[in-house]
C-alpha cells in the first residue's frame, strides 16, 4: 500500500522498523540514497534483508534532468531529444526510444532495482516540472514512442508505469511546488493528453501514475484524490487493469486533501493501489495513520516485481546494449 523514502546511503536503525511494517510495500531510492553502484547494491540487499519478505525497490531513472544514479551507469538522453526528431527519421528514433528503455530497465534490473518509474507520456507544452522529461507536444508522436518504450522496458523484465493522468502537460505550474489547474474540456484531453495512455495500455503497461493536477470539467479533486478519473475513466472508459499509484504525498499540490493521514486516505478512497510518500520526515506519520490490519497485497507486489535480469558483467558483454550504446551515441541524442 506504501512505498516510502529513506534518508541516506544505510540504513538507519528506525528504517529497519519502517521497512517491517505490513502496509509498507517498496523503498523509493533517490540521489541521497548514491554514492557508488557498489554502494546503491549493498543498499538495496540491506532493504531486501530487512523487511523479510517481498518488496519493490524502485527508482525514477528516467534519463535527461530526471537520473537518479549517474557514476557508473549510462548517460541517458531525455525523451524530448527522440521527439524533436520523429518527424525526420521517424524509425530510427522509435527505435532508439525503444533501446533507450532496454538499457536503462535492464540496467536498474541488473542491480536489482523492480522498477523505475517510467515513462513519462505527458505532453511536452511548457510544464515546468516536465520539460525535456516529454517525448514532445504531439500527442501522436508521444503514442509511437509510448508503445515502443513500454515494449523497451518489458524486453529487460520491468514493469512499465505510465505517468503522470491524465497529462501534466497542459499546466504550467510544477505541482512539487503549487497547485495546479487545467480548465481544459474534457474532450480535448481526451482527444489530446489520453491518446498516449492508450497506446501505453494497449501496450500491456502494469501501472499508471496520477497526476496532482485538478481537471474541474471532470471533477474539483486532483486525478489522484478523483474516483471519476481512476474507476470512471481509467478502468471503467478506458479498460485499464493495473494498479494506480499516487505521485508523491510530499508535494505541494498533494496538499489539498489536508495534513499527511488525510492525503494517504484520499488516495486509498478514490481508488490507488499504491501511495507513494517519498520524503522520510513524512513516513512515521503515514505509517501511523494506516489502519492496525492493513497489509500490503503480495499481488500487487508481484505485477510490478522485477523478472529475470542479466548480471552487471553479462550486460555489459549484450549485443543489444551495444546496438542501444551505438543509437544513443548518436551526436542529436547526446546529452551535453
Amino acid at each position: 500500500m506504501l512505498i516510502i523514502g529513506i534518508a541516506g546511503t544505510e540504513l538507519a536503525e528506525h528504517e529497519h522498523d519502517w521497512l517491517r511494517h505490513p502496509a509498507v510495500s517498496g523503498v523509493i531510492l533517490f540521489t541521497r540514497n548514491f554514492a557508488s553502484r557498489a554502494q546503491v547494491v549493498d543498499l538495496i540487499l540491506q532493504c531486501r534483508a530487512v523487511a523479510g519478505r517481498p518488496i519493490l525497490v524502485t527508482v525514477d531513472q528516467e534519463g535527461g534532468p530526471v537520473q537518479r544514479f549517474r557514476e557508473g551507469f549510462s548517460p541517458f538522453p531525455p525523451l524530448a531529444q527522440f521527439g524533436r526528431r520523429f518527424g525526420v527519421e521517424r524509425e530510427r528514433v522509435l527505435e532508439a526510444a525503444e533501446q533507450h528503455a532496454w538499457l536503462m530497465a535492464s540496467e536498474m534490473r541488473a542491480i536489482d532495482i523492480d522498477l523505475s518509474f517510467a515513462p513519462v507520456i505527458d505532453l511536452g507544452r511548457g510544464n515546468r516540472a516536465i520539460g525535456e522529461r516529454a517525448f514532445s507536444d504531439d500527442p501522436v508522436c508521444v503514442a509511437a514512442f509510448a508503445e515502443r518504450y513500454v515494449q523497451g522496458m518489458h524486453d529487460a523484465g520491468m514493469a512499465a508505469t505510465l505517468k503522470h493522468f491524465p497529462g501534466h502537460g497542459s499546466v504550467l505550474e510544477d505541482t512539487h511546488f503549487d497547485h495546479a489547474v487545467d480548465l481544459r474540456p474534457f474532450a480535448q484531453i481526451e482527444a489530446e493528453d489520453l491518446l498516449p495512455f492508450r497506446a501505453g495500455i494497449a501496450a500491456g503497461a502494469e501501472a499508471v501514475m496520477l497526476a496532482h493536477v485538478a481537471y474541474p470539467d471532470v471533477d474539483p479533486l486532483p486525478a489522484g484524490y478523483s474516483q471519476r478519473w481512476i474507476h470512471d475513466i481509467l478502468r471503467d472508459r478506458m479498460g485499464f487493469d493495473g494498479l494506480a499509484i499516487s505521485d508523491d504525498i510530499g508535494m505541494a499540490a498533494a496538499e489539498s486533501a489536508g495534513g499527511v493521514a488525510a492525503r494517504l486516505q484520499a488516495h486509498l478512497d478514490a481508488g490507488c493501489d499504491i501511495v507513494l510518500v517519498c520524503a522520510p520526515a513524512l513516513v512515521p506519520e503515514a505509517l501511523a495513520s494506516m489502519a492496525f490490519d492493513a497489509v500490503a497485497d503480495p499481488a500487487c507486489i508481484e505485477r510490478l516485481a522485477g523478472r529475470a535480469r542479466l548480471g552487471w558483467d553479462s550486460l555489459q558483454a549484450s549485443p543489444r546494449r551495444a546496438r542501444a550504446m551505438e543509437l544513443l551515441a548518436d551526436p542529436g541524442l547526446r546529452i551535453a
